[in-house]
């Protein structure tokens, strides 16, 4: 038996702005929102039922903003790991992150690591990866 990784939740107290803020950075659109959850997917994600399990197991994972009053406290223990490909401008990339509300994090990561510790707007670490082509 195996099952689909099926979306990643975000606790966070805006999640409507959170969530365009993910998908402006994703290139992905809303596919759903209500006042307590947004559900960000990639373009070409659709709503129609899927009739197979090897459709099923096909499905790109969605990312899900739900609304929490308490705040963030800790260093996450999981995070997002975003890489530009070896035709884009890491450093503008990055530089474009930083305009939008991104801020640069240190984690305890070594100098010379091919990664950048970025928090989103409210303070959730990622990290943009070396290019790469795969």
């Amino acid at each position: 038996m195996s099952l689909l990784w099926y979306t990643v939740v975000i606790d966070c107290h805006d999640n409507a702005a959170q969530a365009r803020w993910w998908a402006q950075t994703l290139g992905w659109k809303v596919g759903y929102e209500d006042d307590d959850e947004v559900v960000i997917a990639p373009p070409d994600a659709t709503e129609d039922p899927v009739e197979t399990l090897e459709e099923w197991r096909l499905q790109r994972q969605e990312l899900v903003f739900v609304r929490v009053e308490e705040g963030k406290t800790l260093k996450n223990r999981l995070h997002l790991d975003l890489a530009p490909h070896t035709t884009q401008d890491r450093d503008g990339e990055i530089a474009s992150l930083l305009d939008r509300g991104a801020a640069l994090a240190e984690v305890g990561q070594p100098d010379d690591v091919t990664w950048t510790v970025l928090t989103d707007p409210e303070g959730n670490e990622f990290c943009v990866l070396s290019a790469r082509d795969r």
